[in-house]
């Protein structure tokens, strides 16, 4: 059949009242025209909305990406980062809206980025940059954001990205372990709770897809501690320091 009949009817359904999740004019309009066929080996089931499986990785589907899209709230010529490229559809679609240049996509696992670099290309969005990076450190280079999509986990999103995000800027994430919550968080800090959903915890480097242990607790853990120690003022401040600066140097005599 032809993939144009099928992006038609994809996303059809997705704005039919039984699925009720597309009601974005603009995601709608570059869903219907980007090829997702393009990203997926198998081009008869990847108009179909369900996940799918790539490289070790969950290849979200089509109602995911709309949610997740529309929760971002993209404007014309936004600058907008993800984390989490996967094979490169997402960025694509958000490509539509904003432009190929003005599109960062990044992702921990070198073989997806290669992928996702082909998968683009094929689909002509070759403006688009993609790099292996860690997902929470994001990308100063480009910085700052108005718009960063992370399609992964986190209890917090990462501090480097509130830190790359514009005064007037939005960072949607799946929030939570399980269940999780979409969430949009401005960078002054308001937070805009969406429903549920169920995405992969985010990765760190030296970490790989579907390993039973994981340390990325231990960067959100010092995350915390930083968020703490600069909460704190006054007086109750000057006297931990000055604790600590004796517990540094022994006992008093």
């Amino acid at each position: 059949m032809d993939p144009a009949v099928l992006r038609e009817d994809m996303v059809d359904g997705l704005e039919s009242p039984a699925k009720d999740v597309l009601a974005d004019e603009a995601v709608a309009v570059a869903m219907r025209d980007v090829p997702r066929h393009e990203f997926f080996e198998d081009d008869r089931s990847a108009y179909a909305d369900r996940e799918h499986e790539a490289l070790g990785t969950r290849v979200l589907a089509p109602s995911t990406v709309a949610r997740l899209l529309q929760t971002l709230a993209l404007e014309d010529d936004a600058d907008v980062l993800i984390v989490g490229a996967g094979v490169g559809y997402t960025a694509a679609v958000a490509a539509e809206i904003v432009g190929e240049t003005n599109v960062h996509a990044v992702d921990i696992s070198r073989p997806l980025v290669v992928e996702a670099r082909q998968n683009l290309a094929r689909a002509r969005y070759e403006g688009v940059l993609v790099d292996c990076r860690d997902g929470a450190n994001g990308l100063p280079e480009y910085a700052p954001f108005d718009r960063i999509l992370l399609e992964a986990a986190a209890v917090d999103p990462p501090r480097a990205l509130l830190e790359q995000l514009r005064d007037d800027g939005r960072l949607v994430f799946p929030r939570g372990s399980q269940p999780q919550h979409l969430e949009a968080v401005t960078a002054e800090g308001d937070r805009i709770r969406s429903g549920t959903v169920s995405f992969d915890p985010l990765l760190v480097e030296g970490e790989q897809s579907g390993s039973i242990e994981r340390n990325r607790t231990a960067r959100e853990d010092r995350e915390h501690a930083i968020r703490r120690a600069e909460s704190r003022r006054g007086w109750e401040q000057e006297w931990i320091e000055w604790d600590d600066s004796i517990g540094s140097h022994g006992s008093l005599r």
